[in-house]
């Protein structure tokens, strides 16, 4: 729940035209009410999958989760269904 909160937090202060700053940890935690690794912990998961950037000291949502999902929709209707690539 936390991991989407934050997704959350970031998607909104990123339309709002103040993207949640790098620098901004420590209130994190507290607005979370947990430890500095959890937290990092937290980030580097999403970090890893793709769904956030840390661009410029700022925390963006980004497209890699959606490019790989593609990718990976690709692979199984071509290579494990055995499907034309063209008719996806």
């Amino acid at each position: 729940m936390r991991a989407q909160r934050f997704l959350t937090m970031i998607e909104e202060r990123e339309k709002a035209g103040d993207p949640i700053k790098v620098s901004e940890w420590e209130e994190l935690l507290e607005e979370f009410g947990i430890g500095r690794s959890s937290f990092y912990a937290m980030r580097n998961k999403l970090l890893g999958a793709g769904l956030i950037t840390s661009t410029n000291k700022e925390y963006r949502l980004s497209e890699l989760f959606s490019l790989d999902l593609m990718d990976m929709a690709r692979w199984w209707w071509t290579a494990v269904m055995g499907n034309d690539p063209e008719k996806l």
